[in-house]
């Protein structure tokens, strides 16, 4: 035991008090004619003072004999108190320590009688004299135990902190005198130091310390997923190599089927052997994929085969789990142009290759003629342009009234009356693009629904600097002038045009936007930069909206800079100006095979249409509940103007990785209209997919999503290798408890009977029946006759 053990609590009481005097009497009598027998000797004086005292002291516990000196205290009723052996069954403990050493596991079954928790062990059986001994195990979950023999060591986390405070809560209000823990110290939870202080008296049986064996371990991934077309999903990831002697690491990306996506090598750092990883890469398919990233030292590859012949002290950490959401499209574009130009010609063509992507055009090619003179046939009021198509004079347009071309339209009747009136067709987009239109095009209506579809749907909003756009096309004081990043001014809407035109020059905050650059680095992109032709036409604008923030400045021959790509948030959507009005001039500039223009605009608009919700969203979020970690299924539902659905029945299905599945009924939030949500425990390691669906209150369904998510509980069960004695030492002092080192486990099983207990009897116990009183008697007396015959005294 350590030194910090506690203090047996008792006092001494005299047995035979009637024989006080005549002891005192008979003690007195000796210790003066010892004291008058010293002074007449002669020799030295240190000599005869410490001959004297020696024997003094054996008079003295000679005479004690006389009061009957008893110990009087306390110590545990027989069975009367809890006591619970708690034994960790995690996979932690089967980690070898270097060149092969025994694991924590075998360590502790050796100490403990070759079989962990035999009954003959004599700690045990002395612990179950004096308590009511229970048994529990831990891994993943806390289960009681009969017996300890059959330990596999197989949990797939290790729950000490739950399994501790689970335990004090079951015994709560009973006589629980304590917890014996084994275990190793590795923890996949955290409890805090007032939780700690709640708990009973831990007892911590200290693993043997052991030298850390080789090994890799990749710490920690990361997806992020981009507008970057070449690479629209980064995974990042960070490994760590110890013992290998400098060996390069391989960092390989693997796919749900077992094919290696990307393999990078690499030499860690001397320091703390770590190496980080950057992998970019296209997922073959859209919608939800899940990638493993494994790292090993290069001279270990083939150890995935035979992992016998393993150098490391485990493989179950040498790889991590990654999710990745693509979405599933397409997204739908709306594009609303005052006229057709070449800027709706290369935006079209690029899209065109996009799957994700779905651009419907709603392009005006005549405007409205409000007063007219001019008439073809006599009593006719269409417009001439349409003459021969197959519409009664009702249905063709008018001269009134502007012509439009629709482009890209799912159903016939699509658009057909321009822009959409209701929000139920104009939600049904994902981003629209407004391109050389004027604030009369649309009526109040209109433009109070399009900030709707920005701020409540989620949607995203473009505008581009044409000719008719910003502030020559009238949006100052409309709903469409809020929504936009920038204050758009009464006069001219373009600035004067230069003789050298204007440079594209992305800002400090433009440079942190993966999807705004066309290049892998800095230094390509610098480059590409300073080939990209001159514009021509830049709209002006009084200044930029709190809260937005400039991507790119138009650079002139002197220097200025003005605004030229602004973007902000506004409400759940987003909105960027490009005031630049003649983005197509990239585009004649360039040779063919150069596509730049074309991924600029794909780039762009998947920037605008990334985080725009459909009807039926579901997310999913690893919580830690009581006894393990859960997690929370969530699903949003909207009616078609995105409010929230509340009579409604939502669906969940969830597929196991083993491929079994699983269907739940979601119950309605408490917390918030519209949002349904279900728990689920997994418990097999691997991806997991949950699909719900939707049925409205009539019956109808309304739609489906889809979520995620990875249980990989190796990740934190092997964070740390070595045993920490450091916790368990920790978790003994907070708890009021000690800690134990295995050889001392049978004089801690003896003691631990006089400690503090819930349930206790008085007890005596006669000193002088104590060996070590007796012979210090004997050694006093015994010292000083030796003493005086050694220096010749009489």
């Amino acid at each position: 035991m350590s030194g910090s053990s506690a203090q047996l609590l008792g006092a001494l009481v005299w047995g035979a008090r009637a024989w006080l005097l005549p002891a005192v009497a008979i003690t007195t009598i000796a210790l003066a004619v010892l004291a008058w027998g010293y002074l007449r000797l002669g020799g030295s004086r240190r000599l005869r003072f410490t001959a004297a005292t020696l024997k003094a002291v054996g008079i003295a516990l000679l005479a004690a004999i006389l009061l009957d000196p008893l110990w009087s205290g306390t110590r545990a009723r027989p069975g009367e108190n809890i006591l619970l052996i708690l034994a960790d069954n995690s996979r932690s403990m089967q980690v070898r320590g270097d060149s092969g050493t025994k694991t924590v596991g075998d360590a502790f079954a050796e100490q403990l009688g070759g079989t962990l928790g035999d009954e003959r062990l004599p700690w045990l059986v002395r612990l179950k004299q004096d308590f009511d001994v229970r048994r529990y195990a831990f891994g993943d979950r806390l289960e009681p135990r009969t017996s300890f023999a059959d330990f596999k060591f197989d949990g797939r986390s290790s729950s000490l902190h739950t399994a501790l405070r689970a335990l004090a809560t079951r015994f709560e209000g009973r006589p629980l005198a304590g917890i014996v823990l084994l275990s190793d110290g590795s923890a996949t939870d955290v409890l805090s130091p007032a939780d700690l202080a709640k708990l009973p008296p831990i007892y911590t049986v200290l693993p043997p310390e052991t030298a850390p064996a080789a090994e890799v371990s990749v710490t920690q991934v990361a997806a992020t997923q981009t507008g970057f077309e070449d690479a629209p999903v980064t995974l990042t990831a960070e490994a760590q190599l110890r013992g290998f002697a400098g060996e390069p690491l391989v960092c390989q990306v693997i796919d749900e089927a077992g094919k290696v996506v990307q393999t990078q090598e690499q030499t860690p750092g001397e320091r703390d052997g770590t190496a980080a990883f950057r992998f970019q890469f296209r997922p073959a398919k859209p919608g939800l994929s899940f990638y493993r990233v494994r790292a090993t030292a290069k001279s270990q590859l083939g150890v995935w085969e035979k992992p016998e012949m393993s150098r490391e002290g485990t493989l179950a950490n040498n790889e991590r789990m990654v999710q990745v959401d693509r979405g599933r499209g397409p997204y739908r574009v709306l594009y609303v142009g005052g006229a057709p130009n070449p800027e709706h010609k290369f935006l079209g063509r690029s899209l065109a290759d996009d799957k994700q992507v779905e651009l419907t055009s709603l392009v005006r090619i005549a405007r409205r003629e409000p007063k007219f003179d001019f008439r073809t046939r006599a009593g006719e009021t269409s417009n001439p342009l349409f003459r021969g198509f197959d519409k009664t004079d009702d249905e063709t347009e008018r001269y009134d009234q502007p012509v439009f071309v629709r482009l890209g339209i799912r159903e016939e009747n699509e658009l057909r009356d321009g822009f959409p009136k209701s929000a139920d067709q104009l939600f049904a987009y994902h981003a629209v693009v407004l391109d050389d239109v004027e604030a009369e095009l649309f009526t109040t209506d209109q433009m109070a629904l399009l900030a709707r579809f920005v701020s409540e749907r989620g949607g995203g909003l473009l505008m581009l600097g044409g000719p008719d756009g910003f502030s020559k096309g009238r949006f100052e004081k409309t709903p469409v002038a809020d929504i936009l990043p920038v204050y758009m001014q009464r006069s001219a809407a373009t600035m004067p045009r230069p003789e050298a035109g204007y440079c594209w020059k992305p800002t400090r905050e433009g440079w942190l936007e993966p999807w705004l650059r066309l290049r892998a680095n800095e230094a390509d992109e610098r480059l590409r930069l300073e080939t990209m032709p001159p514009f021509r036409t830049l709209n002006r604008t009084s200044g930029i909206k709190p809260g937005a923030v400039v991507l790119a400045a138009a650079v002139d021959s002197s220097g200025a800079e003005q605004p030229a790509l602004v973007v902000q948030n506004y409400g759940r959507g987003r909105a960027a100006a490009l005031l630049i009005g003649d983005m197509w001039r990239w585009r004649l500039k360039m040779e063919p095979e150069n596509q730049d223009l074309e991924k600029t605009w794909r780039q762009l608009v998947r920037w605008l249409t990334a985080d725009v919700p459909g009807r039926i969203t579901a997310s999913s979020e690893v919580v830690a509940d009581e006894l393990t970690q859960s997690v929370r299924i969530a699903v949003r539902a909207r009616d078609p103007d995105y409010r929230p659905l509340d009579n409604a029945q939502v669906k969940l299905r969830i597929v196991s990785p083993d491929g079994t599945t699983l269907p739940l009924d979601m119950e309605p939030s408490r917390r918030e209209a519209g949002i349904y949500e279900a728990s689920y425990v997994p418990r097999a390691p691997g991806a997991y997919r949950a699909s719900v669906s939707v049925v409205d209150g009539s019956g109808k369904e309304i739609g489906g999503s889809e979520t995620g998510w990875t249980n990989d509980p190796s990740a934190d069960e092997f964070r740390r290798l070595e045993p920490d004695r450091d916790l368990l030492r920790k978790i003994a002092t907070e708890t009021k408890g000690d800690t134990v080192e295995l050889k001392d486990l049978e004089r801690f099983a003896s003691e631990l009977a006089a400690r503090p207990v819930p349930e206790t009897v008085q007890s005596l116990f006669p000193i002088w029946h104590t060996a070590w009183v007796f012979g210090l008697a004997i050694a006093c007396l015994a010292g000083e006759w030796g003493l005086r015959r050694w220096r010749g005294l009489p």
